[in-house]
């Protein structure tokens, strides 16, 4: 599974970092970096959760 980010679509907003912090960083600029984006399976529950959660549907998950 991995997860990705729109850059176009990003606004900053921080929920995905809030609900994993080892994997979504918020940098200066509002832009989201992500560490790891190949993620174990163990990982679902919490990435499903970072892409329903952000509010300008910048995130999305591909297996």
């Amino acid at each position: 599974m991995r997860v990705e980010v729109d850059l176009a679509k990003c606004t900053g907003h921080g929920i995905c970092e809030s609900i994993a912090e080892d994997v979504f960083e918020v940098q200066d600029d509002g832009t989201v970096t992500i560490h790891g984006p190949e993620r174990p399976a163990a990982d679902r529950d919490r990435m499903r959760q970072a892409v329903t959660q952000c509010p300008a549907a910048a995130l999305r998950l591909t297996d």
